[in-house]
């Protein structure tokens, strides 16, 4: 595809996906139906997108650790599992059809909204501790599960992976703050494995893919900036206020 029209597109919808993928989670919601609607097939789009998501955590997990908040040790815990998951995941894409994928993908947009708007980890969140900046002493074995199968989603479709994550951080004891840096650490290593998946397999356009990536680098960095800047509060409005807006999408799309 040589379109300009269609890398301007990626670009800046990048831009504001690395934002959304950065501070809460779901760009890639965004993302998805745009490389589809670019002529795609789905099981390319899913990884093509990957390439965006990839370079926008390299450079949030940068972001994160300037400004040391990045909770190394709980790669273990986090990053580990879940790359193994990834494998199962992408191996499950594969056997999917482009029809079912996009079935798939709407009905993913739905639960995530309704999970993300029940917040069944209101009250858990009200008793963290800002000073809690490790997954080893909190439930470790079920943590160590509970990324496996955070792994297998994200290795499958990627969109809506973030809120997971942060479901599993907060139940876990972490702040959004914190828990958004193990968050980029852990997609940083399981989108690596299963981008080569894909690309192995010949399911990336590798020049889109870039444009994109450039747009959600830049987006990446204004919200790890944001997320450490405005902290736990505003980040939790920014999650409600993005699912209800992907919600109202998806609603008025069918």
């Amino acid at each position: 595809m040589t379109d300009p029209f269609a890398y301007l597109v990626l670009f800046l919808a990048g831009i504001v996906a690395g934002t959304l993928n950065v501070v809460a989670g779901g760009g890639s919601f965004l993302t998805l139906p745009i490389l589809i609607f670019l002529g795609l097939p789905a099981i390319t789009a899913n990884g093509t997108n990957r390439v965006g998501i990839l370079l926008q955590n390299i450079g949030a997990v940068w972001k994160f650790h300037r400004y040391r908040v990045v909770t190394w040790r709980s790669l273990l815990w986090a990053a580990l599992p879940a790359a193994a998951g990834s494998i199962l995941g992408v191996w499950i894409a594969f056997q999917v059809g482009d029809a079912a994928f996009q079935r798939i993908l709407a009905a993913l947009m739905v639960l995530l909204t309704l999970w993300t708007l029940w917040d069944p980890m209101k009250k858990r969140s009200r008793g963290i501790s800002e000073t809690e900046t490790s997954l080893d002493n909190v439930g470790g074995p079920y943590v160590f599960l509970a990324f496996f199968f955070v792994g297998i989603y994200g290795g499958f479709v990627q969109a809506g992976v973030g809120f997971l994550i942060l479901a599993v951080t907060t139940m876990a004891g972490l702040d959004l703050v914190r828990g958004n840096a193990v968050k980029v650490l852990c997609i940083l290593v399981f989108v690596f494995l299963s981008l080569g998946l894909f690309a192995w397999n010949g399911q990336v356009e590798w020049l889109l893919g870039i444009a994109l990536g450039i747009g959600t680098t830049i987006g990446g960095q204004i919200g790890a900036h944001l997320t450490v800047l405005k902290g736990h509060s505003w980040i939790k409005s920014v999650v409600t206020v993005t699912v209800l807006i992907f919600a109202l999408k998806l609603w008025f799309a069918t």
